[in-house]
């Protein structure tokens, strides 16, 4: 695929923060490829172009990178949680670990090439379990944390190529995967007591926060992991 419009990737991006950001990257005008399993919004744009995918899947990251001469801007955004202990089994410590570090691991290192042609840019979906831990999610917490790592070292590997490799760690965002603690009031009003900005993130913000560190006014910006959590994490 040989365009001169800059091209976008972003992994989980027809639901929730994915999808935030892929709206941020078409309105700043990028052509944006949108991988997934699901679709929350359906956005018709014809600089859009959406496919059912499994990030898990060896053999779609290779055919996917092969359609690509370069890729300005990769955005793995696609992620999962599971709850009621069964991050603390084997099989489900596994597939959160699959799906939310070797998903963007893969592709990556897929990407590498076709991200070193146009010296473009890397945004990880790292998390503010990143930096602390969860009591009842220890996959996610160890897959964000790897995530916060691993963008570190490409960040120092691929940086001389021109490749700037960043990750973003959302808090509390008005998503499916925070509904849960947003509609028990026992979760939810010792978190909003924690917050000093009082109030739930809103997934345009996130996607405003990867459209900088995608774009030349994040030029000298890499390697960093940055909270998008209100100071919650700080508190």
């Amino acid at each position: 695929m040989s365009e001169t419009r800059k091209i976008a990737v972003v992994t989980g991006g027809g639901t929730g923060l994915g999808q935030a950001c892929v709206k941020q990257l078409l309105g700043d005008g990028f052509k944006v490829w949108s991988l997934g399993l699901d679709v929350e919004e359906k956005i018709d744009d014809p600089n859009l172009v959406e496919r059912h995918f499994d990030i898990t899947d060896s053999a779609a990251i290779s055919g996917l990178a092969a359609e690509f001469e370069g890729v300005d801007a990769l955005v793995n955004a696609a992620g999962t949680i599971l709850h009621d202990r069964r991050e603390f089994t084997n099989d489900g410590f596994d597939k959160v670990m699959e799906v939310n570090f070797r998903g963007t691991q893969q592709l990556c290192l897929a990407l590498e090439s076709q991200l070193k042609n146009r010296r473009g840019s890397i945004v990880n979906f790292a998390s503010m379990w990143s930096i602390f831990g969860s009591t009842g999610n220890p996959a996610y917490s160890a897959s964000k944390g790897a995530i916060d790592s691993f963008t570190r070292a490409l960040a120092a590997s691929w940086g001389p190529a021109g490749v700037r490799t960043n990750a973003v760690a959302p808090g509390w965002v008005k998503t499916r995967m925070a509904i849960n603690a947003m509609s028990n009031p026992e979760r939810a009003e010792p978190i909003m007591r924690r917050i000093p900005m009082a109030r739930w993130g809103e997934p345009r913000e996130v996607g405003q926060v990867v459209g900088f560190l995608v774009s030349p006014a994040a030029s000298y910006i890499n390697g960093v992991t940055l909270p998008i959590d209100g100071g919650y994490a700080i508190a």
